[in-house]
């Protein structure tokens, strides 16, 4: 499948240690942990997301175990930064790979390969403490080949294979809510009436995070769009077809109801 490798090795997290706090400020942020962790009944939290892969054939340059280039990876549905929400993304790669188990800790989360084979790879995203305690496994079939196999294969266009998806997370804790709420990799739905939403974290200056989105990603030209604003005309342009071929069936039927309604009139008579 493979005979190189050129992702990153991650070393597994470090147990978090926390340092000796007064009685009175320990009480105080019991009681705030209380209050944050409190979960929201009839709300729902949802992030988009979007999981596949792209591959480019290497033409003159290909061999036998190396035909093409391939980047398999989890975005945002608009390129937005999935780490507000994800912590870690886990890749399982072909066994035939060197280190085929591949831990992304930060976005973008992908992995960079060369290979000649098409196979399953196993993918699983681990949330933030405040979001989720349990993984979410995915799986992607990896394509390197075009649909039409007999047409010509080109080194500039490559094949994408992608789905889209929306993680959806209910009854979120107030923190996960305060601190996501105005974050556009999440979709906030309808509140409950009466429903106030906790003040939001405070955010540092964008300026000086790291950027974990995908908007200027070098393969984002390829990535297809899945907007809400496409699916929309999507739904319209197929309600105008549906609508169009019913009323050709409609004239169709007309057409013969016709002549047979004439012919039973003649025959009554």
């Amino acid at each position: 499948m493979n005979n190189s490798s050129s992702s990153k090795k991650h070393s597994p997290d470090q147990p978090e240690t926390s340092g000796p706090t007064f009685k009175s400020q320990r009480t105080k942020m019991d009681a705030e942990k209380k209050i944050l962790n409190k979960k929201l009944k009839d709300v729902e939290i949802s992030c988009p997301i979007v999981y596949g892969s792209m591959a480019f054939w290497l033409g003159k340059k290909a061999s036998e175990y190396q035909s093409h280039k391939w980047t398999v990876y989890v975005r945002g549905a608009m390129n937005e930064d999935l780490g507000v929400v994800v912590k870690r993304v886990v890749f399982q790669l072909h066994s035939s790979f060197n280190s085929p188990t591949r831990v992304l800790e930060s976005p973008p989360f992908e992995v960079s390969e060369a290979g000649w084979g098409e196979f399953e790879i196993a993918i699983t995203l681990y949330f933030h403490s405040d979001v989720c305690d349990k993984p979410l496994n995915l799986y992607h079939h990896l394509k390197l080949y075009p649909e039409d196999e007999s047409g010509p294969m080109s080194t500039k266009k490559p094949v994408v294979m992608e789905t889209y998806d929306e993680i959806v997370f209910p009854e979120p804790s107030e923190g996960f809510l305060a601190r996501v709420q105005n974050h556009p990799a999440v979709t906030l739905p309808r509140l409950p009436i009466g429903f106030t939403l906790p003040p939001p974290v405070p955010v540092d200056d964008a300026s000086r995070r790291k950027r974990g989105d995908t908007k200027d990603h070098p393969l984002s030209q390829w990535f297809m769009n899945f907007s809400e604003a496409d699916e929309l005309l999507q739904l319209a342009a197929a309600r105008q077809q549906v609508q169009a071929h019913i009323a050709k069936l409609k004239r169709q039927i007309s057409v013969i109801d016709g002549p047979h309604q004439q012919l039973k009139s003649i025959s009554d008579q």
